[in-house]
């Protein structure tokens, strides 16, 4: 479970890019995080895992702080950032074992997951390479494959469809709905609202950094008859 409290950011003095956010996420869930550009998205994902120091406000990670137990907070989670230009100079599977090392993985166990996950995504052939040779959906490829090598039971991803090509776009969706039905916790963000439409449990709309809905699609629709999807997240926005 995730549990966001008062969360606040500021970048400027007159500006929050998080305004107070709060906001629960439960496990067995695959969450949405949904808002234009500069609503506060990647900001909240980077206080919540701990990459940003938020100016007041806690993060909870299965009951760990990220403000006071930090290590054991990160160990929870696996995150894929929004740029996924990170380790250039280390082969693909260099940057993998790196990851397994961080996090303890038995050896013969990484590398089974490795050859899995690497395999779906269609990267297993390319692991002997340099990050620096891959396109960017190969490096958001090998940047998933490493968040997923010891099992976390908590996945947080920024925008992680962009720049995959159809299949591994529908093996990362599979993989997604497999983590939920074994009762982890998927929260990503993404602008593609017909991703979260066929995909998630529940949506969240985010706008000018404060949580404008929270709930299910479902319910949303209800309360916006007989308009298309793309309106009703104009009017929620606005």
């Amino acid at each position: 479970m995730i549990k966001l409290t008062q969360l606040t950011k500021s970048y400027t003095k007159t500006k929050k890019a998080v305004d107070n956010l709060s906001l629960t996420i439960s496990d067995g869930s695959i969450t949405a995080f949904i808002g234009p550009n500069g609503a506060g998205k990647t900001t909240t994902l980077k206080m919540m895992t701990g990459i940003l120091k938020p100016d007041q406000g806690e993060v909870l990670i299965n009951s760990f702080s990220m403000k006071n137990n930090p290590i054991d907070a990160k160990k929870q989670f696996g995150f894929v950032s929004d740029n996924p230009d990170s380790f250039l100079r280390l082969r693909g599977i260099e940057y993998l074992h790196l990851m397994g090392d961080i996090y303890e993985v038995e050896f013969e166990k990484r590398i089974e997951l490795i050859e899995h996950y690497s395999k779906r995504l269609g990267i297993y052939d390319t692991l002997n390479d340099k990050i620096l040779s891959y396109s960017h959906g190969m490096r958001q490829k090998i940047m998933i494959v490493g968040a997923l090598i010891h099992q976390p039971n908590i996945l947080i991803l920024d925008e992680p469809l962009t720049g995959l090509d159809p299949q591994s776009a529908y093996e990362l969706k599979e993989i997604m709905r497999e983590f939920s039905k074994e009762g982890k916790t998927v929260l990503f963000s993404t602008h593609v609202l017909e991703v979260a439409e066929r995909l998630c449990d529940r949506i969240c709309i985010i706008h000018q950094g404060k949580v404008m809905y929270d709930g299910t699609l479902e319910v949303l629709k209800e309360q916006y008859p007989n308009t298309s999807l793309e309106e009703i997240f104009l009017k929620v926005t606005l």
